[in-house]
């Protein structure tokens, strides 16, 4: 495996793993199943305040270690005014809970109970917290939410995205 150089969108180098062959591009090599995720991803979306949908990408993002879609959601946050305090705050909230509504925590810790499930399941006091702050609609979206961007980094992950080259922008 070698380094080498490249330039992303807004003109940063970004270092990036070369491998001998490189990896699929799984929106062309399964473009239904692309498709259909994304279908999924924005029904997920619908009815969720925005800031809410990018921290929990985010927090996702984080515990899954992926890069290229942590990239591109707090980039999101940002374009939609979220705050650097806030964005910076997000992977340790339970220290900076200030930062966060009563209804951002429940849904950072459903988050994290659903993203780490093998670890312990969900537990019931996430699950309760997060039926607490929502209806029944919107905790399904949030749930779904949750799922897609789990999806979203394993297919990032799997297929060797870098981060810094977000590939909507295309």
């Amino acid at each position: 495996m070698t380094t080498n150089t490249t330039t992303n969108t807004t003109g940063i180098p970004v270092a990036a793993a070369v491998a001998e062959k490189n990896r699929l591009d799984f929106a062309k090599s399964a473009p239904k199943v692309f498709r259909a995720l994304i279908g999924f991803d924005a029904a997920a979306r619908e009815g969720l305040d925005p800031s809410l949908v990018e921290l929990i990408q985010i927090r996702a993002s984080h515990l899954n270690h992926c890069a290229y879609c942590l990239h591109m959601h707090t980039n999101d946050a940002r374009k939609a005014g979220e705050s650097e305090d806030r964005l910076h705050m997000v992977a340790v909230w339970r220290e900076a809970r200030h930062f966060f509504t009563e209804r951002e925590q429940a849904a950072l810790a459903l988050t994290e109970a659903v993203t780490l499930v093998a670890d312990e399941g969900v537990p019931d006091a996430a699950y309760a917290q997060a039926e607490a702050q929502f209806d029944e609609q919107e905790l399904a979206h949030v749930l779904a939410l949750i799922l897609t961007i789990n999806t979203w980094n394993r297919v990032a992950l799997s297929t060797g995205k870098v981060a810094g080259t977000d590939e909507r922008r295309r």
